[in-house]
C-alpha cells in the first residue's frame, strides 16, 4: 500500500518513539509494578472453536450442547470463534477486497470522507489523539459506519452494495448468537432483537499498518467483557471488519440477575464513560465505573 495512504503515525507520535528508543525499550516499573508506558507483550491463546452447523443440522442433544458451548465460552473467555456460520468465503473475500480499495486511497482523501467517499463526517478515525505514551496508541485506521448510512456511501462503486450484503449476513449471525446468550440466562430469546435495531448498529472496517514496535453488565458478570487489542506486525498490514450489535443510547441497562453487581445506566452513559476514560487515561475503563 502506498505511503501516501498511511496516516502520519511517525510524525504524530515521534516523541513517544524517541522516548522508547532512549530507554532502549526496557520497561521501568512504576511503584505499583506497572509497565503501562510500554507496549504490551501478548501471549497466543487457543480460543474456543464452535461449529454452528449443529444448530441447524444436529439433533436436540447436539443443539443444546452447541448452545451450552457458546454460553460457557462467553462466561470463561468473553471470546469465541465460529465455523459454518453461514457467511460464504466469497462474500468475506469480496468484503476484504473492497476494504483494501478504500484504505488504499490517499490519506487526505480518507480524512475528508464526507467529501470524497460519501461517508458521514467523523467516520474515519486513526491513532489515539489522547494518547500519552506509546502503549496507548492505536496503530490503526478505521471507518466507523452506522448501518443506516451504508446505502449512501457510494464513493467507491461496489463498496456500498458489498457492505450491505455483509451487514445483512453478520446481523443475522449476531442475532442468532444473542438469542442463545439471552436464553441461557433465562431471559426471553427476543430480548436483544427488540433492543438492538439496525438503526443503532455499526460496521467498523479496520486496517492495521505495519508497526515498527510491534455486555457483561447486563449478564451481571456472568458473561465476560474482555479488553482486547489486535497485535500489529512489523512487516505485514492486517485488516478486520467488526459488527457492533448495539442498543440505542437511551436504552437502560440493568442486570438480569439478583443481587445486581452494577447500578442501572443507559447505553449513552456507558459510551460517554468510555470516551471520558480514553480522554483522561488513554485507555478504556468502562464497566468498573458502574459497579455498586
Amino acid at each position: 500500500m502506498s505511503m501516501d495512504s498511511d496516516p502520519p503515525f511517525h510524525k504524530a507520535y515521534k516523541s513517544f518513539f524517541d522516548k522508547t528508543i532512549i530507554n532502549k525499550a526496557v520497561p521501568s516499573p512504576t511503584s505499583s509494578g506497572s509497565t503501562s508506558n510500554y507496549p504490551l507483550l501478548v501471549e497466543e491463546c487457543d480460543l474456543p472453536l464452535i461449529d454452528l452447523s449443529l444448530l441447524d443440522l444436529g439433533d436436540e442433544a447436539e443443539i443444546d450442547n452447541c448452545k451450552s458451548q457458546i454460553a460457557r465460552a462467553s462466561q470463561e473467555w468473553g471470546f469465541f470463534q465460529v465455523v459454518n456460520h453461514g457467511i460464504s468465503s466469497e462474500l468475506l473475500e469480496k468484503m476484504r477486497s473492497e476494504q483494501k480499495k478504500v484504505f488504499s486511497q490517499p490519506f487526505d482523501m480518507k480524512s475528508q470522507e464526507n467529501k470524497y467517499l460519501n461517508f458521514s463526517a467523523g467516520s474515519y478515525r486513526w491513532g489515539t489523539p489522547t494518547a500519552t505514551c506509546l502503549r496507548q496508541v492505536a496503530w490503526s485506521e478505521a471507518f466507523h459506519i452506522p448501518l443506516s448510512n451504508i446505502s449512501g456511501s457510494d464513493g467507491l462503486n461496489t463498496l456500498s452494495s458489498t457492505m450491505e450484503q455483509f451487514a445483512a449476513k453478520v446481523s443475522n449471525l449476531a442475532q442468532k448468537l444473542a438469542e442463545i446468550l439471552a436464553e441461557k440466562l433465562g431471559q426471553k430469546s427476543t430480548f436483544f432483537q427488540e433492543n438492538c435495531l439496525s438503526s443503532t448498529c455499526f460496521l467498523r472496517m479496520n486496517r492495521y499498518p505495519p508497526c515498527p514496535i510491534p455486555s457483561e453488565a447486563w449478564s451481571n458478570d456472568v458473561y465476560k467483557s474482555v479488553e482486547h487489542r489486535v497485535v500489529t506486525n512489523m512487516e505485514v498490514e492486517r485488516f478486520s471488519t467488526a459488527y457492533f450489535f448495539c442498543p440505542s443510547y437511551e436504552t437502560v441497562i440493568e442486570s438480569c440477575c439478583e443481587p445486581s453487581v452494577y447500578r442501572k445506566f443507559s447505553f449513552g452513559e456507558y459510551r460517554q464513560q468510555v470516551q471520558d476514560d480514553v480522554k483522561n487515561f488513554g485507555f478504556k475503563v468502562g464497566l468498573p465505573k458502574f459497579l455498586l
